[in-house]
């Protein structure tokens, strides 16, 4: 019986160990959290989770669709080919569409010879070329390193912005998750410029709510590097800063604000770098916009009739379009009282694409992912945990469904 007892013992104990070996690890893991300081494990556990599930559906979609008939379509296949040409890993090249290869060839194009592409500001393919340098030359890697340390750090500074702006941390933690959760989000970690834009805007109203101006410009200075509205966000920190000082507009207050706001003058500064490299490179200051009317088309228009004509346009068009009606409904009706220079920013960042005419509609919800003062409102709107969940829910669908379409090879009714 004795050695019965015993031996069932030492089953017990074998049986035992690799529960106490997970525990272990579990206690391990949870003393590292704790030593990390908030709010960086809610923001790196949103920033891997979502970049583990987001693989995973991937990996999974793809293979679902190897050997479907009509996959890729026709209009896709040369963007097909140009993912296999930068890896065989599919995992890591469907994160290239479009735009990125644009990138890709900017940030490898040698500075001593002719330059033909103005279409897009430099600063994203710029930081390509530097960090490619060091990683040995690889661009394609760099571009997604950017995009995904951007994706991290506006994760941090909208954590950061939620607390001051909505005075709690389960509402920042709202906020973050809702912008990981908008539609196109998973852009944040492709090879695309969204991610940077809107860490650098994220960045500059961080800074600028704590009145460090200075700060402030030089981040602006780089945003009106990275996307051409970049300059336009002068105009809500600028009636941030107004705000800031009770809204005095008298002659006496004047010198005040351009002691205090003149940073703001980096905003414009950047762009008007990138114009001076296109004089210098191409002879013409405006040869970015000359690129875009012969390349795409697009023309400077009344935005407002741009998104009448979308709502009763194609279907693909109209969707998009009521699309962003409802995100314009929102940020009038949630910030007009609150934080109108969130209003001022998210309004800027809606219209001015649409300002760029129909050929915006491809690439509107890719714009949209801009316009984050939304999901300030949202977790404003979703303080009962109920109303919570079932948003929670229909986005993560949507931004689904979008996702399949994007690996499906269907980009342009994302970007």
């Amino acid at each position: 019986m004795i050695d019965q007892w015993g031996s069932t013992t030492g089953v017990r104990r074998r049986v035992a160990r690799p529960r106490t070996r997970l525990a272990a690890a579990g206690a391990w893991i949870a003393r590292l959290g704790r030593r990390v300081p908030a709010p960086w494990p809610y923001v790196l556990a949103l920033f891997v989770g979502s970049k583990l599930l987001l693989t995973l559906v991937a990996l999974v979609v793809l293979h679902a669709w190897d050997g479907v008939p009509g996959i890729p379509p026709a209009e896709d296949a040369l963007m097909w080919q140009q993912q296999q040409d930068i890896s065989g890993h599919r995992w890591y090249s469907f994160w290239f569409a479009w735009d990125s290869i644009i990138y890709l060839r900017l940030s490898e194009l040698p500075l001593t010879g002719p330059w033909h592409d103005f279409g897009f500001p430099l600063l994203y393919p710029f930081l390509a070329r530097a960090l490619g340098a060091v990683l040995g030359g690889n661009n394609a890697l760099a571009l997604l390193l950017i995009s995904n340390v951007a994706f991290l750090l506006l994760l941090r500074y909208a954590y950061g912005l939620g607390q001051r702006l909505l005075g709690d941390d389960a509402a920042a933690r709202r906020f973050v998750r809702y912008l990981v959760l908008m539609p196109a989000a998973f852009l944040f970690q492709a090879a695309l410029t969204e991610s940077l834009f809107l860490c650098l805007v994220l960045a500059a109203f961080h800074y600028a709510e704590r009145r460090r101006w200075l700060v402030v410009g030089v981040l602006g200075f780089l945003l009106a590097l990275s996307r051409s509205v970049g300059m336009f966000v002068a105009i809500p920190l600028a009636v941030l800063l107004v705000q800031q000082h009770g809204w005095r507009l008298r002659p006496r207050a004047w010198p005040h604000y351009v002691r205090t706001g003149w940073p703001l003058l980096l905003l414009p500064a950047g762009w008007f770098t990138f114009m001076a490299f296109c004089r210098w490179r191409g002879g013409d200051w405006f040869a970015y916009q000359h690129a875009q009317e012969t390349g795409w088309g697009i023309r400077v228009q009344n935005p407002f009739g741009v998104l009448v004509g979308g709502l009763f346009g194609p279907a693909l068009d109209a969707a998009r379009a009521w699309f962003t009606l409802a995100v314009l409904v929102v940020l009038v009706v949630g910030l007009r009282r609150r934080n109108p220079a969130y209003l001022v920013y998210g309004l800027l960042v809606v219209l001015v694409p649409l300002s760029m005419g129909p050929p915006v509609f491809k690439s509107l919800l890719r714009y949209l992912l801009a316009a984050f003062p939304v999901g300030l409102v949202l977790a404003r709107w979703t303080r009962n945990a109920t109303v919570d969940v079932w948003l929670t829910a229909v986005l993560a669908l949507l931004q689904g469904a979008l996702f399949v379409l994007w690996l499906s090879y269907w980009t342009h009714v994302v970007i």
